[in-house]
């Protein structure tokens, strides 16, 4: 069906009011933005037979002045409805689904009808296939809210016409949210079983601080090699020459 464009509201006030007054047990059950029953039992992570598919057709039957009235029919999530049965089932000369207009004059919006056809005057059929459930969850006129409640109770509020309209469909939930149903189940199942305990947030693993480098030790520095001096020269004592002795002449002799 086509999305709607209105905001999201909660589960009827009108639909609740009519549960009270009768005193049926329900619980809500607050979920994601869906328009169909097979979102919703991904969404809920419920099985197809425990939600309650609600379409609304418009019958003729023989026996009416009128040209047809109309009927919510409920079966579950997992089956499909079968026009030919219904029509045999009610002995009716035509059978279909009601339009959208119809649905918007009866303040109804596609996709969130619910089961209780006694609130806007309309009359009930219910496949036989969901009276075998225990509990179902139905639409209560909320894209974003349904209603958990027993079958017998839906069945003694709305005293519906009970026949064999469906026939089972292919659907299969995806495996993520078959998993996360069976989790969940258990995760339940263990917290009734045991008292509540608060679980002690779990030790931090010590860090390991880096282990300290030992310090090189440090280098005495290098004597520096002291060149010595030469000895200083000393200056050679030139000796002043020797006065030689004038030679003697020798006398010539006369």
């Amino acid at each position: 069906m086509p999305k709607s464009k209105s905001k999201s509201k909660p589960a009827s006030k009108k639909i609740l009011k009519h549960l009270e007054k009768r005193g049926v047990k329900f619980e809500v059950v607050p979920h994601r933005k869906v328009f169909t029953a097979y979102d919703l039992a991904q969404t809920a992570g419920a099985k197809l037979d425990e939600i309650a598919k609600t379409l609304l057709v418009k019958v003729e039957l023989p026996q009416m002045k009128k040209k047809g009235q109309y009927y919510v029919v409920v079966m579950p999530a997992s089956y499909s409805l079968d026009m030919k049965k219904l029509k045999k089932e009610l002995k009716a000369k035509k059978a279909e689904l009601a339009p959208e207009k119809v649905m918007k004059r009866l303040g109804l919006e596609p996709g969130a009808v619910s089961p209780f056809g006694s609130v806007r005057d309309l009359g009930v059929i219910m496949d036989k296939s969901l009276v075998k459930a225990k509990q179902t969850i139905v639409g209560a006129e909320s894209f974003t809210e349904s209603l958990r409640m027993k079958v017998k109770d839906l069945i003694a509020i709305e005293a519906p016409i009970v026949v064999s309209i469906g026939k089972k469909n292919t659907l299969k939930l995806q495996k993520k949210v078959r998993a996360r149903r069976a989790s969940t189940a258990r995760s339940a199942k263990r917290a009734a079983a045991a008292p509540s305990k608060r679980r002690k947030p779990a030790k931090k693993a010590a860090l390991k601080k880096p282990a300290k480098r030992k310090a090189a030790p440090k280098r005495k520095p290098a004597k520096k090699s002291v060149k010595k001096a030469a000895p200083k020269r000393k200056a050679a004592v030139r000796k002043a020459p020797t006065k030689r002795k004038p030679a003697i002449k020798a006398h010539k002799r006369k």
